[in-house]
């Protein structure tokens, strides 16, 4: 397995961290990656080939442990998912959900994002990009990491097909307004309402924005379509 793929001198939004995991989920990782395990690198990735099909594919940034990516694809058979994840224990839990739901659409890149979507997907392949609640970041000194930025924007949009979605969900208002300003600046992204969205029914309610209402935070929704 390669090292995590990050373009030189490019700030990255996240911070890699191997974390605890039980014998049993060491196991299933070394045993599920050669099936489903993605490494990031600057080489194309063909989702026909990955996936065995023609499909839409949705890419869904900072999978974490896994239960969404899961859970979104197991009720949306006739799309492929390709998780993006750089932290083990959210690769191996995950790996452990494709083994016991039977998913066969579903497929983990560890690496970083943003070298994914340049480097190894070809632009306009991307059906859908999901990026619900990512690291706000919230020290001042450290906005500069955070993955809705003016410099991710076009790579963002420049993935996604026409009429693709962009779909981000936050339970940080400081970063909800940040992701609400930026993207409606990106030419190429239109705004779906006329602010923040609903929350879909499709999308389920994540570990971390139930730690964000039980702290009495709002939850923001914001879907954009590529024109």
């Amino acid at each position: 397995m390669s090292e995590l793929a990050v373009t030189p001198h490019r700030i990255r939004s996240f911070h890699p961290r191997r974390g605890r995991v039980s014998p049993q989920r060491e196991e299933g990782f070394q045993r599920l990656w050669p099936a489903f395990g993605v490494p990031v690198t600057e080489q194309s990735l063909d989702p026909a080939a990955l996936f065995g099909r023609v499909a839409p594919l949705v890419v869904e940034i900072g999978s974490g442990m896994g239960e969404t990516t899961a859970t979104m694809a197991d009720a949306d058979p006739d799309r492929d998912y390709l998780a993006v994840e750089v932290h083990f224990a959210g690769i191996a839990h995950l790996f452990s959900l494709i083994e016991e739901n039977g998913l066969t659409n579903v497929r983990v890149a560890q690496g970083d994002a943003i070298t994914l979507l340049t480097k190894m997907l070809a632009p306009g392949s991307v059906d859908a990009i999901h990026i619900y609640f990512p690291d706000p970041w919230p020290k001042a000194r450290h906005h500069k990491r955070r993955l809705i930025r003016p410099e991710n924007t076009p790579v963002l949009r420049d993935a996604l097909r026409p009429g693709g979605i962009l779909h981000c969900a936050t339970d940080w208002p400081e970063y909800a307004e940040v992701m609400l300003e930026v993207l409606a600046a990106q030419p190429g992204l239109v705004n779906t309402t006329s602010g923040y969205a609903e929350r879909p029914t499709h999308r389920p309610v994540t570990k971390f924005e139930q730690r964000g209402l039980d702290a009495g935070r709002p939850i923001a929704d914001l879907i954009f379509r590529r024109a």
